[in-house]
Parts: C-alpha cells; sequence; structure tokens
C-alpha cells in the first residue's frame, strides 16, 4: 500500500509518501516560520492560507521525488486534529478532494498519534509496549503504549507545556521566534549554577506537569537583571541554562516516575522538544542506569512532518480504517478517543 501523507495542523505544511514494502519514498516540509516571526507567534490566519499556497506545489514535489503517479496512490492520510481548525480544514479538504477524484479511501489521522509513533520509521524502532513523552508545541504527555490506539494518558500539562513555557520564555528576552532553539543555543554558553530555577511539581507525587510557575520565575529573574545593570548577552545565556535545566530535569523525574509506575523498560520521546541535545543526553543517561533504552525519531520527524502521519494513516488504512465522505477536524481531540488497532 502507498500512502500519501498530508500534514497541516500548526504552521507547517508537510508532505510524504509512504509505501508498506519500500517504506518512505519521500517527503519535504515548507516552515511558515519566517512570516509568524514577525508577529512573535503563529497567526492562524495566515497559517491557514499558506498552507493553501503551498500544499499543491508540495505534492507534486513529493510525488516526482518519489516517482510515484497519481494512479500508483492507494490512500490519502491527513491530519485532522488537534491543530488550528483553518489549517486542519485546509489538509483535510484537500485530501477529501484527491481522494474522491483519484477514487481512493482517506483517513483523518491524530496528530500526536503521529509523533507518537515517529520513532517507528527508524531502523532502531522501538517494540511495544513503551512510555512515550511527547512534548510538541501545546502539549506535554506521558502515555503508557500498549499498541496502536492502546494508549493510557498518565500525565499532562495542567497549563503551559513545555514547549510553550520555551517560547515565551525567549520573547521576554527578545529573542525570535520560535524561541526553543534559540534558548538551548544559548544554554550552551551559559554559566551553570549561576542561577537555579525551580523543577515544578517534582516535589509531589504524580505524573502531570506545569510550566506556568517556572515561567514566571524566568520573568522575575529577567526582570531583576534588567533593573540590576540591564540584561547583557551573558545575563541571557545565564538564564536560558538555568532554564533549559529545570524543564529538562522535570522531564526526567517524570520520565523516571512513568517507568518505575509501568515496569516498562523502553522509552519513547517525541516531538518538537525532543530534538533537544541536553534532553537527549540527560534522558539516555538515566535509561542507562535503569537497564532500559530511549528511542527518537531522526531530528527531521521531531517537528510536525508528513512522514509520521503517512505513517500512522497507514497502520490504521492497513486494518481496514477509513473515513466517510464528510469532512470531519478535530481542534480538541484525546488520544485515548482512539480506536484500537489489533494485529
Amino acid at each position: 500500500m502507498r500512502v500519501l501523507g498530508i500534514e497541516s495542523s500548526c504552521d507547517e505544511t508537510g508532505i510524504a509518501i509512504y509505501d508498506s514494502e519500500a517504506g518512505l519514498l519521500g517527503h519535504a516540509l515548507y516552515s511558515q516560520v519566517d512570516m509568524h516571526a514577525l508577529y512573535g507567534g503563529v497567526v492562524p490566519e495566515l497559517a491557514s492560507r499558506d498552507h493553501i499556497r503551498k500544499a499543491i506545489p508540495l505534492i507534486k514535489d513529493v510525488m516526482a521525488q518519489a516517482g510515484t503517479a497519481p494512479g500508483q496512490i492507494d490512500a490519502i492520510a491527513y491530519t485532522a486534529g488537534p491543530g488550528l481548525a483553518g489549517a486542519l480544514m485546509v489538509g483535510a479538504c484537500l485530501a477529501r478532494s484527491l481522494a474522491w477524484s483519484w477514487d481512493i479511501p482517506a483517513l483523518g489521522v491524530h496528530h500526536m498519534e503521529g509523533h507518537l509513533l515517529a520513532p517507528l520509521l527508524e531502523d532502531d524502532a522501538p517494540a511495544f509496549p513503551f512510555v512515550a513523552l511527547l512534548v510538541s508545541g501545546g502539549h506535554t504527555q506521558l502515555v503508557d503504549v500498549q499498541g496502536v490506539g492502546q494508549y493510557t494518558l498518565l500525565g499532562e500539562s495542567m497549563d503551559d507545556a513545555a514547549g510553550e513555557a520555551f517560547d515565551k520564555t525567549a520573547k521576554m528576552m527578545d529573542l525570535p521566534y520560535p524561541g526553543g532553539p534559540h534558548i538551548a543555543r544559548l544554554a550552551m554558553q551559559g554559566n551553570e549554577g549561576r542561577f537555579v530555577f525551580p523543577k515544578p511539581m517534582t516535589d509531589r507525587p504524580g505524573l502531570d506537569f506545569s510550566f506556568s510557575g517556572l515561567k514566571t520565575f524566568a520573568r522575575n529573574t529577567i526582570e531583576a537583571c534588567r533593573a540590576e545593570s540591564g540584561l547583557t548577552e551573558q545575563d541571557k545565556a545565564d538564564i536560558a541554562r538555568a532554564f533549559e535545566i529545570a524543564v529538562v530535569e522535570t522531564l526526567v523525574v517524570k520520565c523516571k516516575r512513568a517507568l518505575k509506575e509501568t515496569g516498562h523498560k523502553r522509552l519513547v520521546i517525541a516531538g518538537g522538544v525532543s530534538a533537544n541535545k541536553y534532553l537527549r543526553s540527560r534522558l539516555h543517561e538515566v535509561m542507562g542506569g535503569m537497564g532500559g533504552k530511549v528511542y527518537y525519531p531522526r531530528p527531521a520527524f521531531c517537528t510536525d512532518n508528513g512522514a509520521m502521519i503517512a505513517f500512522a494513516g497507514w497502520l490504521r488504512l492497513r486494518a481496514g480504517q477509513r473515513d466517510d465522505v464528510p469532512v470531519h477536524i478535530y481542534p480538541r481531540w484525546p488520544m485515548e478517543q482512539l480506536e484500537a488497532v489489533h494485529g
């Protein structure tokens, strides 16, 4: 089965073609970061319009890259949620229109399930069951994964997600959008120990997250530096270092708890924040000490991408799942509502 994947949940247009025998045949991604950076964050209406402008040219490019004609596409998978309603609608309507004109099935895919399953695209893919740490955009979740569609939510962010906290803290220091990568680069130049930030909700039981208070602590530190002698580049680097350590160590503590609670020895980390080098090194260290192993998607598949949607769609399409004719999108869509796939 050859599946065309379309991802348009937010500010990146991702297209890919996955073949059940040959694997990933081609993929392309167009990021709207430069456009949204002018506004300090994603503007939903502009995001939707840009998906309209870029999706079809990207599909043509990927089909040429994959040496695939329309008649060789067996199904289309598209992101149905969660995400921005307008952006989701662009991808969904395009997918349904192509499926109708090519007389093939289409299936709406859960964006976070795409991230969760992305490491299965790698040669060193994890086997089920495992614990998944999903850190993507507005989501920070720990999930017990028994199989495709067999998910138990263990913990999630109660307010700001990790990625949001990175972006908002970066904005306080006048760093460009998106802020996460800029904080990570600055942190490498920072002095560890000059500032010590709290590790939220690690001093109490449970697997939920809260990064709003950490963001406030960062704001107070930034304002104190500005009031004292102005916010210098070294101040920014030292704050970035302290902030990154606090977020990463919080995630590490919660992952260790989740692994002990479930008894699993495999940890999957996916989503944009999973590309953070310090997080990867700490989790690798921790999993080694616990006699387990941590798995990641390749860096290109940490952020939103069409490959994860094509692959997740294929897993469900081969089980016989199909969408009916009406277009359905789900801006809010709990992953526990997904149907389990057996076999």
